[in-house]
């Protein structure tokens, strides 16, 4: 079966690569309408899930992830409207170079291929890809985790039809239809079939593709993204600014999970900051530094451990310590860190690019919340995961990021001698 999935797909990525933008787009405007037809049907199949996962325990962070609304349907059908808008990719002139025997050699964007995208919990993550894939020019095979399999279903069955009542190859987009961890093994043997393998879940899922994988994988384990709050910060900015990246969605990758604070503003501000995370219901976990200012401050923490800070929680939860100086904040991030998103507040050019310069992240941030590492907050229109990988790609990966590229050269008799 898996195998007979990616041949299909391969065949349909040779016919892909040569469509028009104009049928690309009318593919993805009405996959667009149909998904605000058919958000009844989806919220339905996405029930069926909801209850199973409940039923077995699932943790209210990844039953915040799992679960679809009327909101969530209008946000995917609004991202396939603005992924439509952005301009095509596929055929862009990179470069260009005429050599002194006349030779033309135009460096040219073209699809990668076909790509095998693996996922949990966010059925929204499927119609990302779906849309992505086919500006791009890209065959994609999705295959969703056990927990969302009936929202994942519905949403891979309304993808087909869009695309079948548009004159497209319904087989563009396919979605493995079982949750059987061998049918995930076989297809990343299938290197023959399928150029790119992009895993986005959990660091467990991640280690298992990269692993057992014969074809590439674009990834990112996890995102242990933290927020610096320099000697030149303003108070009013730190409170805000680190509230929103730990609370406004704690259980996503570009959330911060620890809280830097440099030691001549730690007893002013840290304090401030703490309760306002501590209000909202955040617990606190503090080095034994960043603990004896707590502690003055009669505000509640438990003690963080070496392995804390580089610690995923994907939940209310946030590791706190003090920094020397902006060097010291520097070889933190990139000792805990994961490579994702960090963010340095301060008043200060100069040490806010020393900071950007300096820390090994994919997206480093002044004086904004981390929330932003995002295709759509980025102009991509959506995303198909975020990479903290330095080859081919890095950060959220749009649809430049979803192209290979090749030289075209032009001539008019030239031989070599």
């Amino acid at each position: 079966m898996v195998l007979e999935i990616a041949q299909r797909a391969r065949d349909a990525a040779l016919k892909l690569a040569n469509e028009s933008e104009s049928k690309k787009n009318a593919a993805i405007l009405k996959l667009a309408r149909m998904l605000r037809e058919n958000s009844k049907l989806i919220l339905e199949a996405n029930e069926k899930d909801l209850k199973k996962a409940e039923t077995g325990g699932m943790s209210k962070a990844m039953l915040e992830r799992l679960a679809l609304s009327d909101k969530k349907i209008e946000a995917m059908a609004r991202g396939a409207e603005e992924v439509a808008k952005l301009p095509d990719p596929v055929g862009k002139v990179i470069s260009s170079n005429t050599r002194p025997n006349g030779l033309l050699i135009n460096k040219v964007r073209t699809p990668i291929g076909v790509i095998g995208i693996i996922y949990e919990s966010r059925p929204n993550v499927t119609v990302d890809c779906a849309i992505l894939c086919l500006k791009s020019g890209n065959a994609a095979i999705l295959r969703g985790g056990s927990e969302a399999f009936n929202s994942n279903s519905a949403l891979a069955a309304i993808i087909s039809k869009a695309l079948e009542e548009s004159g497209m190859d319904p087989h563009s987009v396919q979605m493995i239809p079982t949750s059987d961890r061998s049918a995930l093994s076989e297809l990343l043997k299938l290197d023959r079939y399928i150029d790119c393998i992009i895993p986005r879940g959990g660091e467990g899922l991640i280690r298992f593709t990269v692993e057992n994988s014969t074809i590439p994988v674009i990834k990112h384990y996890k995102g242990v993204c933290t927020v610096y709050v320099d000697k030149f910060a303003d108070a009013g900015l730190s409170e805000k600014l680190t509230v929103n990246a730990k609370c406004q969605r704690p259980s996503v990758c570009n959330a911060a999970e620890n809280l830097l604070v440099h030691k001549d503003s730690a007893e002013s501000l840290l304090p401030k900051i703490a309760k306002a995370l501590a209000d909202r219901g955040v617990e606190l976990r503090a080095s034994k530094r960043a603990g004896d200012i707590l502690d003055n401050a009669s505000i509640k923490f438990s003690a963080a451990s070496d392995e804390d800070f580089s610690t995923e929680y994907t939940d209310l939860i946030i590791s706190i310590d003090i920094a020397d100086s902006i060097d010291s904040a520097i070889d933190f991030i990139n000792k805990y860190g994961s490579g994702h998103s960090d963010l340095i507040i301060t008043q200060d050019a100069a040490r806010a690019e020393k900071f950007m310069n300096g820390v090994d992240s994919s997206s480093v941030y002044w004086n904004a919340s981390t929330r932003f590492t995002d295709g759509f907050e980025f102009g991509l229109g959506a995303e198909i995961g975020i990479s903290t990988d330095k080859l081919h790609a890095r950060g959220p990966m749009g649809l430049e990021e979803l192209c290979s590229y090749k030289y075209k050269i032009l001539g008019s008799g030239q031989i070599r001698t």
